[in-house]
């Protein structure tokens, strides 16, 4: 055995569980639903962008983003000293936690407050940030208890997550309510308002993080360039808070997370904005026709505006896992809990739905409290 000892607290850290890619089955086109991908791709001037930019990767990247995030300014009508980036909004996040929660000087760990289940690399982060975990059961329909959220806030909590749309049961928070939420959490906690899937909301009720941030100096909006703009595979997300935050927040930044390849597309993609809009146009069509359809055959699923759905499964996630798998689909399941399935190409839902249609039972809404 090996005497070499890590942290204490890196034994009861979960390992982040990837989505896996689809098993091969004769005579079908695999498809891989288990990683909420865009399946359309990049742009073509992201992807033109990112051939010109690969001739300059024995270069170090711009560790400041200036290009980034000026583009990221003028695209969103913010201030550029609001604006840091970071390897995806994971990484954004990170720095985030590392800013504002960690160990205290009494030995003690601050508390980072979330719903469960959300983003499951939350707790990681947390750990490994020397905090400790407060996770807050969602409601039956897979929406945050922002409620029982406030009730667990304590003088030690530091940072609040609010994951909107929730990854990975899908419902997705108002305005209203962060709004009437925020003004019972305290003024130096930092509220960090995951929007990951942004870009698939179109109900003008859900809550805005560019508008909350401007209004809330404790607010941090979290975005991401993997989902809609389909760059997953570059790593490049940012966050967008008022200046005294990212000031804090530029001490811990990692130097050269961003590289010159995925500035660069980022930066293609933004100036692009129609285009982007085409490819989350078909993905949200497919998205509205899949939750009609496990509608049609009695599934209950909650109401989402991301580019995923979520079947509540409980002990017969594994199996429904499997019969997805028997047809060429990988999807992400949550054992015992049930299955986050992406949006895809036409075919791929199609095949989603007809597994669905043979598969019993299907999830029923769940039972309402009556007062």
């Amino acid at each position: 055995m090996s005497p070499i000892r890590p942290r204490t607290a890196l034994g009861a850290l979960p390992a982040y569980a990837a989505g896996k890619p689809p098993t091969p089955v004769e005579g079908l086109t695999p498809y891989k639903l288990s990683s909420n991908e865009n399946p359309w791709g990049p742009v073509p001037a992201a992807q033109q962008a990112i051939a010109e930019a690969a001739a300059g990767v024995h270069r170090y990247p711009d560790p400041a983003t200036v290009k980034l995030r000026a583009q990221i300014a003028e695209s969103l009508e913010v201030p550029v000293e609001d604006i840091v980036t970071g390897a995806g909004s994971l990484g954004a996040l990170a720095q985030i936690l590392a800013a504002f929660a960690g160990t205290d000087e009494d030995g003690a760990g601050d508390e980072v407050l979330y719903a469960w289940r959300s983003f499951e690399a939350y707790p990681i982060l947390v750990t490994t940030a020397g905090a400790r975990n407060v996770q807050v059961p969602n409601l039956p329909d897979g929406s945050h208890d922002l409620q029982a959220m406030l009730a667990a806030v304590t003088d030690r909590t530091r940072v609040i997550l609010l994951c909107s749309p929730n990854n990975p049961t899908g419902p997705s928070l108002t305005q209203a309510a962060v709004d009437d939420f925020l003004a019972e959490v305290p003024e130096d906690v930092v509220v960090v308002v995951d929007e990951a899937y942004r870009e698939f909301q179109s109900d003008p009720e859900v809550v805005d993080g560019i508008r909350t941030y401007r209004s809330h100096p404790n607010v941090v909006a979290l975005r991401t360039f993997s989902k809609a703009h389909g760059l997953a595979g570059l790593r490049v997300g940012f966050c967008l808070a008022q200046q005294p935050v990212t000031e804090q927040l530029r001490k811990v930044t990692v130097p050269f997370a961003v590289t010159e390849l995925a500035q660069a597309a980022a930066v293609a993609t933004l100036r692009n904005p129609d285009q982007v809009q085409e490819r989350v146009d078909r993905i949200t069509s497919e998205r509205d026709r899949v939750q009609a359809e496990l509608e049609r055959m009695g599934c209950w699923v909650p109401a989402t505006q991301a580019n995923f759905v979520w079947l509540a499964l409980g002990a017969e996630t594994d199996r429904f896992a499997r019969a997805c798998a028997a047809q060429a689909l990988a999807v992400r399941a949550f054992a015992g809990e049930g299955v986050r399935v992406t949006i895809g190409e036409p075919e791929a839902n199609d095949r989603f739905l007809a597994v669905c249609s043979a598969f019993s039972p299907l999830p029923s809404a769940p039972a309402v409290a009556v007062p």
